[in-house]
C-alpha cells in the first residue's frame, strides 16, 4: 500500500466512524477500510454511500456483482475482484462465469454462459468504465433487461461507484 494504513482497529470501540465501519464489515476492517481511516470524513461517507450500494438496491444482487467484478477486471483493481467473485457465486453466479468475468468482452458475447440479461450488464459496464458514454444500443439492451427504471438507475449507479472503488484500490496500491 502506498500509505500506512490506519491504526484504526476492531478495538476503537468508542470511535463512531470506526464502529459504523465495523458494523457495515460483519465486526473486521479489510484493507480498504484502513486506507479510507486516514480521513473520518471520507470513511464515513464512503461507509454510508456503499453500504447503501451493497445492502439498500433493489437491483438484484447477481447483476451487481457481476459489474462490481466486471469493473475490478477492467481497472485492473485485483483487491476487488477478489472481495467481490464470492458475493457473486452467493447471488446465484456460477464459478464458470465468474472465471468467464475475467476476459469481459468475450463475456459480454458469450450466449453459453450468460443470458441476454447478463451481456446487457456486462456490455454497460465495459461502457461506462472504458469510454464513460454510453450507445444507446448499449441503454437500450439495458433498458429491455431490468424491470423498471429503478433498476436501470441503481444499476447505473453500481458502475460508477465501483469504478470510484476500483480507482481508489489502484492508485493507493491497496492489495490482499
Amino acid at each position: 500500500m502506498r500509505i500506512e494504513p490506519s491504526r484504526a482497529d476492531e478495538t476503537d470501540r468508542d470511535d463512531p466512524v470506526v464502529q459504523a465501519v465495523l458494523k457495515r464489515r460483519g465486526g473486521t476492517l479489510i484493507e480498504l477500510d484502513r486506507a479510507l481511516l486516514k480521513s473520518y470524513p471520507l470513511a464515513s461517507g464512503w461507509n454510508t454511500f456503499i453500504g447503501q450500494v451493497r445492502n439498500g438496491l433493489a437491483l438484484d444482487g447477481r447483476y451487481r456483482e457481476l459489474a462490481m467484478c466486471a469493473v475490478a477486471v477492467i481497472n485492473g483493481a485485483e483487491y476487488e475482484y477478489v472481495q467481490h467473485a464470492p458475493h457473486f457465486l452467493k447471488a446465484g453466479g456460477t464459478q464458470a462465469q465468474i472465471d468467464a468475468v475475467r476476459d469481459p468482452d468475450a463475456a459480454a458475447k458469450n450466449e453459453a454462459l450468460f443470458d441476454a440479461a447478463d451481456r446487457a450488464v456486462l456490455a454497460l459496464t465495459i461502457a461506462m468504465t472504458r469510454d464513460v458514454k454510453v450507445s444507446d444500443a448499449v441503454y437500450a439492451a439495458v433498458k429491455s433487461a431490468l424491470p423498471d427504471e429503478q433498476q436501470v438507475v441503481e444499476l447505473v449507479g453500481v458502475i460508477a461507484a465501483y469504478n470510484m472503488v476500483s480507482r481508489f484500490l489502484v492508485a493507493l496500491e491497496i492489495h490482499a
